[in-house]
């Protein structure tokens, strides 16, 4: 097993790398940047260094300071997380190249999923369902006018580099098709540095469902189920659960196949997400992309199927075989991850500040992977998730029961917070029948 991992990130995520790590008895290195000297992840390292200012730019995107840190530390191993580096080729290379274990999918696959066009056509030809849409980028307004003409209105208009619900628009006919593809364009240029756009299909009425797949040290591919992640705001998740209520048996199978070709077609390995589009009307689904990383909603996964997904990041990183029998994956009872944001539960606005209050509710199947504790103060230079609540139960119906006292029983004061959504959500009829879309919240502002 890997001896020492520097954590390359912040916060929740750093602080549940390094638990884990810790268990197995690997030295786990933090690095940090100047704004968040004072954190939780920082003092829970067995070592911690500082990479730079608040800027992510000067910190926590800073590939020769955080390779520094690991020549200076003896780290062996670095663990990008998500959101910074994490899904960036260049870094893994750098990684690899200066003689550390790069513990996630090689930079190949890395750079084949990152371009939303390629990993369409490779999707395409390995037999993944994709939704009708370009081949190639939209060169100029005029190819994506003639692109919308064949696919049909409405389409999707969105940054083929973009990501986390970054760099997309709706367009319903030609007039908004020109405004959107201007400012899709503008944006991916600026966030990206790559204006390249592609338009496809868009469904009024579909669920978010993503596949959890892990890609072994031996080669094989195998799928951990799916996530439920329809409950979103300005295309970010909000809640995901797992099982999905839409799926059935027989969806499911489908679902898991694709997802496994999708691994297999760019010999993937360590952890990593295929996502879909589904029609809740026709049962179809699409692939939309695939994150080449560990995912926030990842603990709904391993409540089901009782893994670490870190701890077999770590495995594949060091060449072992996984804890669990590829062959023998059986899912149990129902997990539900519910994102505490320092955000307007109205607007959803973000809304940094000093931490007053902070209590974390316990009980059977209450989780909180949280980055934060009372004194310490969300700034704005981040993203505004403060914690993770996941709830689990043998059923929906006793995780959703689970999930509403948690809700009420965690004490935050200071920041915004988005708490009163939650539990708006845990009483909604559309929510609580499982029949719902990616248009609920929406529905419920």
């Amino acid at each position: 097993m890997i001896e020492s991992v520097l954590v390359a990130n912040r916060g929740e995520i750093a602080r549940r790398i390094i638990r884990t790590a810790k268990r197995l008895g690997i030295r786990a290195i933090a690095v940090h940047s100047e704004a968040d000297a004072g954190l939780p992840f920082v003092t829970e390292a067995d070592e911690a260094v500082c990479v730079g200012p608040a800027n992510p730019a000067s910190s926590y995107r800073n590939v020769e300071a955080i390779i520094a840190a690991a020549k200076q530390t003896g780290a062996q191993a670095i663990h990008p997380g998500y959101g910074f580096l994490s899904e960036n080729a260049e870094f893994a290379r750098t990684v690899e190249a200066s003689g550390l274990i790069w513990v996630g999918p090689g930079a190949d696959a890395i750079t084949a999923m990152g371009d939303k066009i390629n990993a369409r056509n490779l999707m395409a030809a390995a037999g993944v369902p994709v939704a009708p849409g370009t081949t190639d980028p939209a060169a100029d307004v005029a190819a994506a006018v003639a692109a919308a003409a064949g696919i049909g209105y409405p389409v999707m208009v969105k940054a083929a580099a973009g990501g986390g619900g970054m760099g997309m628009g709706v367009a319903t006919d030609e007039a908004a098709l020109r405004t959107e593809y201007d400012k899709v364009r503008a944006f991916a240029e600026r966030m990206f540095g790559d204006g390249s756009v592609l338009i496809e299909r868009y469904f009024p009425r579909v669920r978010h469902v993503e596949v959890q797949i892990l890609g072994l040290a031996d080669g094989r591919v195998v799928a951990l189920g799916e996530r439920e992640c329809s409950v979103q705001r300005r295309n970010q998740k909000l809640v995901e659960e797992s099982p999905s209520p839409a799926v059935s048996p027989e969806l499911r199978s489908r679902f898991l196949a694709a997802a496994v070709r999708a691994g297999e077609a760019v010999g993937y390995r360590n952890a990593g997400t295929v996502e879909c589009l589904l029609d809740p009307e026709t049962g179809e689904f699409f692939f939309l992309e695939m994150n080449t990383r560990l995912q926030v909603e990842h603990p709904v996964t391993e409540y089901v199927y009782g893994v670490d997904l870190v701890e077999e990041q770590l495995r594949v990183a060091a060449g072992l075989a996984p804890t669990f029998d590829p062959d023998a994956l059986t899912p149990r009872g129902h997990a539900i991850e519910l994102r505490i944001n320092a955000e307007d539960p109205k607007r959803f606005l973000p809304g940094p500040g000093v931490i007053a209050t902070w209590n974390e509710p316990t009980g059977e199947g209450v989780r909180v992977d949280s980055g934060y504790v009372a004194g310490n103060t969300v700034t704005p230079f981040y993203d505004s998730l403060m914690a993770k609540l996941i709830v689990s139960g043998a059923t929906r119906a006793e995780a959703l029961d689970r999930a509403r006292a948690a809700v009420a029983g965690f004490e935050i004061a200071g920041p915004k917070c988005n708490l009163p959504f939650f539990a708006e959500l845990l009483e909604n009829d559309e929510f609580l029948s499982g029949d719902y879309d990616t248009g609920i919240v929406g529905r419920m502002r």
